[in-house]
């Protein structure tokens, strides 16, 4: 750890950056990590806040020669209530950081990662001081995220829809994680196309490779199913475990579902695993923060699911944790959906949206033929390497960045955009 009362030489004006992301610690939120320090081998200082959590819970330190302040939250829920309480608790902490950083280290550009779509709340007091620009990083379409976990448009919502035009009104540049995103920041963000950019969550191909040894975590079984990600209410975990006893009551007891993750639906999850008679034939590791051992059990599944059922949330995300299946070679199954087909094309097979028996059939069909399995693999990896990796996607950010300089230079003093500028 640093020390941050030690003086240091100052930072070159032009290359101080400040991230921040509510959703995951950093360096555990894989996207923002990779951002971070693609920005620092490209010559910026860079500073992150985040939450504590994941076995990361001091309040500061420097990673990797990135500065990295973490604030607490409280623990995961799902309600309404839940998310109130932790988002304004969040925007305290972020706001107090986020003027600490600026009195230590300074930051010449603020980088906004949704969810929630509130952190423009953070930027606007340096904007409209310091004419310091936002970027804003649209991970998540929050307003179809909020309608398929609670099914209704309500006052939140309304709320939500308000701050997302906010958010957009006030970001000098959009990253954008996939075209559909893209299309939300031209159309109701109302951006101009060279102020969006599309920078996808392509893992690093040197940390996905897969890794012999994970034969112990089979557990005897003939067949591994795997998944790994979040569990949330959204992300059609209680859909995989249904899939499961649909196996087991057409006697497929040489099935394993592994998986892998943590989240608000956890302990759910593991209820309704009893409740549906699947003791043995589920593992719920938790999350793995250990790169062996998560490599290790991925590369020992013989296909990996991505059960999400189609929504007007889900049609248009990027799932990392299909990259990820890519990225390691392996099958995927999955629901029908927009930017779903868009990232696997032919390296998965899609369910008819939404039809558990369908989703079913096509895993069984794929563990009945390893060969095209190992086809559909090799089919990833090549888009993988060839187009949607972390390497293809650094130069676009670094030219957002690029973008968002160069309309601060253009802006005169004050804070305010010149003449004819739309913010």
């Amino acid at each position: 750890m640093t020390d941050l009362r030690t003086p240091r030489p100052a930072a070159r004006r032009g290359n101080r950056v400040l991230i921040i992301v509510e959703n995951l610690p950093v360096p555990v939120d894989r996207r923002v990590w990779m951002e971070a320090t693609t920005l620092r081998d490209a010559g910026y200082e860079v500073s992150v806040i985040c939450p504590m959590g994941r076995g990361h819970d001091q309040a500061f330190e420097m990673l990797d020669g990135i500065a990295v302040y973490r604030h607490p939250l409280p623990p995961d829920g799902e309600g309404t209530l839940t998310f109130v309480k932790e988002y304004a608790l969040a925007l305290w902490h972020e706001t107090r950081l986020a003027w600490r950083v600026r009195r230590e280290r300074g930051f010449d550009v603020i980088h906004v990662c949704n969810p929630p779509d509130l952190l423009f709340l953070v930027a606007a007091p340096f904007r409209a001081l310091f004419g310091t620009p936002m970027i804003f990083d649209h991970h998540d379409a929050t307003l179809e995220m909020y309608e398929a976990k609670f099914g209704r448009r309500d006052l939140p919502y309304r709320v939500l829809k308000v701050a997302e035009r906010l958010t957009y009104a006030l970001a000098d540049v959009v990253i954008a994680t996939n075209e559909s995103l893209r299309g939300f920041a031209l159309g109701r963000g109302r951006k101009r196309p060279e102020d969006v950019f599309v920078v996808r969550s392509g893992p690093r191909l040197d940390r996905f490779v897969p890794r012999p040894g994970g034969e112990r975590y089979r557990a005897g079984f003939r067949h591994v199913v795997g998944y790994v990600g979040v569990l949330g209410s959204q992300d059609g975990l209680d859909v995989l475990l249904r899939v499961a006893r649909r196996l087991l009551d057409r006697g497929r007891d040489d099935v394993r579902f592994m998986i892998i993750g943590g989240g608000p639906s956890l302990e759910p999850l593991r209820a309704l695993a009893r409740e549906l008679n699947l003791d043995g034939h589920v593992e719920f590791t938790g999350m793995i923060t250990d790169q062996a051992e998560l490599m290790e059990r991925l590369t020992a599944c013989d296909v990996c699911v991505a059960p999400d059922p189609k929504t007007s949330y889900s049609d248009v995300c990027t799932m990392n944790k299909v990259l990820e299946y890519m990225a390691l070679g392996k099958a995927t199954v999955q629901f029908d959906l927009t930017e779903g087909r868009h990232s696997a094309a032919d390296a998965a097979v899609y369910a008819r949206p939404n039809d558990e028996e369908d989703f079913a059939q096509k895993l069984l069909d794929l563990l009945a033929d390893p060969q095209r399995c190992e086809m559909m693999g090799r089919i990833g990896q090549a888009r993988m390497r060839d187009a949607l990796a972390w390497d293809h996607q650094a130069p676009r950010l670094l030219a957002a960045y690029a973008r968002a300089l160069g309309r601060r230079a253009a802006r005169p003093a004050g804070g305010t955009l010149a003449r004819g500028e739309a913010s």
